[in-house]
């Protein structure tokens, strides 16, 4: 389960950063979910070392530019590099399909795959056997939802040896015991398949927030998580100008990983007016959070995060 940032940038595009998107892999699928597509994402794709034929699903926030630009673009390229897509689902709000739709019929373009588009509202988004997404209304000019993953936890591993001394013979049974279940054997012992398992794998969570100014909801959705990906677009100094255009500080990002006792706060768009050479840097607005947060990181376009689920750990690299 990783982490890859394509776009850091809030707004327009930098000559360093794209505007926002965010890869979520998941390996042992060979999935990428994304989050948001700004314009300029595709490339970013070209830029990496993902392959557009492994998206699955793409969750859009709101309806600004920034976050939708390079939707459309990325769709119509999606199955035109030789390598077969499979469905793809969109999550969004109300208005996203009216847009694909437009934007199909008025560029003549024709998707070669399956398209499914989904109106969320807050609450569960989606689930599976391994995963589910949920999302909450957040606080900005136009409906905004941020959005939640979590993967379920898993039985701990199975202890084959164990099983065997048992007098167990290996095949389907193998399987129940592997999840936990209770099974009867031919001479009548009841085995409970936790007692051979190790401890349960607890499962990973992320919480994407963007774009919004502080709000109770946005703690709420990301209580407990392993990872916040929380917009930061202006610095503590710049406070009024974001209650105005309701986005976040980097203290209010922080602030609210506090609240939601997150594990680790990754921020992520930035305004450009905090270039190198500028009166306020990055550099100021990621001591502004960790003096709130310490465990707060700033990303950058590529850079990587990934959770090891057994030591629920997490790396990031570049």
């Amino acid at each position: 389960m990783e982490i890859t940032f394509l776009g850091t940038s809030s707004g327009v595009p930098t000559r360093s950063r794209n505007v926002s998107s965010v890869a979520l892999r998941l390996p042992q699928r060979g999935e990428i979910w994304l989050f948001d597509c700004g314009e300029g994402t595709q490339h970013q794709f070209l830029r990496s070392d993902f392959k557009a034929s492994q998206i699955r699903r793409i969750f859009i926030t709101h309806m600004h530019g920034d976050h939708i630009f390079g939707l459309m673009g990325l769709l119509a390229s999606c199955g035109l590099a030789g390598n077969p897509q499979q469905k793809v689902d969109i999550y969004g709000p109300p208005k996203l399909n009216d847009y694909l739709q437009a934007c199909r019929r008025y560029s003549q373009t024709h998707f070669s795959f399956p398209i499914k588009v989904h109106t969320v509202k807050p609450g569960l988004v989606y689930e599976d056997d391994e995963f589910q997404v949920s999302c909450a209304l957040l606080e900005h000019r136009v409906p905004a939802h941020g959005y939640r993953v979590d993967e379920k936890n898993r039985p701990g591993r199975f202890d084959v040896k164990r099983a065997r001394a048992l007098g167990i013979v290996p095949g389907p049974i193998y399987g129940k015991l592997k999840n936990g279940e209770v099974v009867t054997l031919p001479d009548g012992r009841r085995i409970n398949g936790k007692d051979l398992c190790g401890p349960t794998l607890v499962g990973r969570s992320l919480a994407y927030c963007t774009d919004t100014v502080f709000c109770d909801r946005a703690v709420d959705l990301a209580q407990g998580v392993d990872v916040l990906i929380h917009e930061a677009t202006f610095a503590h100094q710049d406070a009024e100008m974001a209650y105005q255009r309701l986005h976040s500080t980097s203290t209010m990002a922080a602030q609210t990983a506090l609240l939601a006792q997150a594990k680790r706060l990754i921020m992520t768009h930035f305004s450009p007016r905090y270039a190198p050479g500028n009166q306020i840097q990055l550099s100021d607005m990621l001591a502004e959070a960790q003096a709130i947060f310490p465990n707060t990181m700033m990303a950058r376009d590529f850079d990587t995060y990934a959770i090891n689920r057994q030591e629920q750990a997490a790396v990031m690299a570049s």
